[in-house]
């Protein structure tokens, strides 16, 4: 993984080499297959927001976080410009990460309610967060394009996690998509017509003999919160149900 992925090809070849979760996360966080993508996110990275003008920005793809063997796999949309494409981890350092890892402490599956930096000593039970895009994108709205082209790392991170997962939550369409998209190469059987995305959706999938569930949730990013399209409940109300689905099945 000595040479970064700079187009759609070098993702595809670096995810099938990634022999772990790690190697995985490293090689994308070299990544530069998206032109648009890499201007942006080092643009923000050099501009800053003045709040945050002392600070450091990570300003690069950003890896999972998370259990390497989680049953709870969570498949956000892409990084927030000045949440994890500051932090360098996935929902920290923002309000939409101050929802999710609320809501994660809650249901007992992190450690902490809050999610600041790599280095505050969040811990997640059973769970990881990835991503469809791992860039952060102009006025948060990654292209199709820019989704295909990232699609193998999400593919190659399912295949690693597929004998501990059993619940894939989808904060938004676009993560929906793109985790059906990636299941649906992993073997997983996808209904025909196609599931379609809305808060509290829920589909079951099999793959020989093996069982998962996808849960959709609107993603807790601020123009949901503060009109009120998602609340707490709602969004507790998800995570209640990826805890108790990644519950080991009585036999």
């Amino acid at each position: 993984m000595t040479v970064p992925a700079s187009t759609a090809a070098g993702v595809r070849r670096q995810a099938r080499a990634a022999a772990s979760p790690g190697e995985l996360n490293k090689a994308i966080c070299a990544c530069r297959a998206c032109p648009r993508l890499v201007a942006w996110r080092e643009d923000v990275a050099i501009a800053k927001r003045a709040a945050y003008a002392d600070e450091p920005y990570w300003g690069a793809p950003v890896p999972s976080f998370g259990s390497d063997e989680p049953s709870i796999l969570i498949v956000g949309l892409a990084p927030g410009a000045h949440g994890a494409n500051r932090t360098g981890r996935m929902f920290t350092g923002d309000r939409s990460g101050d929802w999710l890892f609320g809501a994660l402490h809650r249901a007992g599956l992190a450690s902490s309610p809050a999610s600041v930096s790599r280095d505050d000593g969040q811990q997640l039970a059973g769970v990881r967060i990835t991503a469809a895009v791992r860039c952060a994108p102009p006025d948060n709205k990654p292209l199709t394009a820019e989704r295909d082209t990232c699609a193998p790392w999400l593919l190659r991170e399912l295949e690693f996690v597929a004998r501990s997962v059993r619940v894939v939550v989808a904060l938004g369409g676009f993560a929906w998509t793109a985790a059906l998209g990636a299941l649906a190469e992993c073997g997983w059987g996808i209904p025909r017509p196609q599931p379609k995305f809305g808060h509290g959706a829920e589909v079951h999938l099999e793959r020989a003999g093996a069982s998962l569930v996808l849960l959709g949730c609107y993603h807790p990013s601020q123009q949901n919160t503060f009109t009120g399209r998602l609340t707490e409940p709602m969004l507790d109300d998800v995570f209640d149900r990826a805890r108790e689905f990644s519950l080991p099945r009585a036999q």
